[in-house]
């Protein structure tokens, strides 16, 4: 896990409830600022890297909006933070904000009691689906990387107390952190944590400050031991030549992925171990802001000759693979995980 000890922390006055103070409390060498929005931050005069590093934002969350997903959750929960130590280049939430520091929202209470209330408005028993054949499942880190924040505030702890105890509700998030201060928590499988996962040299150039690929598959046995129910997600998946030109390079990393997971997983892990596959979609703000961070990285994830335009749902200007193109694809990488993994189902793919 990073090293996160902030050097300035902003807050919102509305956030200064008990769990606010905790966490000041965590960090008393940290100046103090209070700000009137927490997605709207002074200039703080530092590039991109040294913000995840030195600031961290508390606020309140006003909209507890629950939206339906369908796809690695039934529905999305208000957000408990938003923005992440890591600097992954294609990360959609960066896109966003010209500073992305991680923000903590201390308002858990409100968060959990609409999840209750929503979750007691659906059907019972649930109607069986491929997020979960028996609980309403809520994916809690779509915004941030909840491994990270579990260190930050005590609230992630009730957060998952509470999907623990619930009787019809069940969260899930993605990381790519190993936290072993969360393997001392027993969820009695109502936490499903989804370990992203990609060809380890790719990672290291895209997924930037993150935990390797081996340090994530190396975590998976230890996170079931523990009573999560462990999935893994393959995203974004990233489709690229070798340098020699060779055009099946990413089906050899992944077929070698794919086998570092099979040597590595004990039975009963991979008896429960089911998958999300997710091609990449990039976006010409973060692609523009790349060239100046990352610019090897691009050459990954700009590859116009491959991609088509899409307008987003919220007006972005995003690429994504040519829809034959990755329909083929699609195939491809369906038939790979039958001959490498073939006990690893598929949940969703696209």
């Amino acid at each position: 896990m990073p090293d996160f000890n902030p050097s300035i922390i902003l807050y919102t006055a509305d956030a200064l409830n008990d769990r606010g103070r905790a966490v000041l409390s965590q960090f008393p060498q940290a100046e103090t600022l209070e700000v009137k929005q927490h997605n709207r931050l002074p200039e703080l005069g530092m590039n991109h890297f040294k913000v995840k590093s030195d600031v961290l934002v508390l606020g309140k969350l006003k909209t507890q909006d629950i939206k339906w997903s369908g796809r690695s959750s039934d529905y999305i929960a208000p957000s408990l933070a938003n923005g992440c130590f890591g600097a992954c280049t294609y990360c959609y939430v960066d896109r966003h904000k010209n500073v992305n520091p991680i923000t903590l929202f201390t308002n858990i209470d409100e968060n959990l009691a609409s999840i209750d209330a929503h979750v007691n408005s659906l059907a019972w028993p649930k109607p069986m689906n491929q997020t979960d054949a028996t609980f309403w499942t809520y994916d809690i880190g779509c915004n941030s990387d909840i491994s990270v924040d579990y260190d930050l505030t005590l609230g992630i702890r009730q957060v998952f107390e509470f999907y623990r105890d619930h009787p019809k509700a069940k969260a899930t998030f993605a990381t790519k952190f190993v936290n072993p201060g969360m393997l001392n928590f027993d969820p009695k499988r109502k936490i499903r944590i989804r370990f992203s996962l990609m060809p380890a040299h790719i990672s290291k150039l895209v997924d930037v400050r993150t935990d390797s690929i081996e340090k994530r598959i190396a975590a998976i046995n230890d996170f079931h031991e523990a009573g999560y129910e462990v999935h893994v997600n393959f995203s974004p998946v990233i489709v690229y030549s070798g340098p020699d030109g060779d055009k099946k390079a990413w089906r050899n990393d992944y077929r070698e992925l794919f086998r570092q997971l099979d040597a590595s997983l004990r039975p009963e892990v991979r008896q429960q171990l089911k998958s999300e596959v997710i091609f990449l979609t990039h976006n010409q703000r973060q692609h523009q802001a790349n060239l100046a961070i990352n610019p090897k990285a691009e050459e990954l994830l700009w590859v116009p000759e491959l991609q088509e335009s899409k307008v987003s749902q919220f007006g972005g200007w995003n690429i994504r693979y040519e829809h034959q193109l990755k329909r083929k694809m699609i195939a491809v990488f369906e038939d790979m995980v039958r001959d490498e993994i073939p006990w690893c189902e598929i949940r969703y793919i696209f």
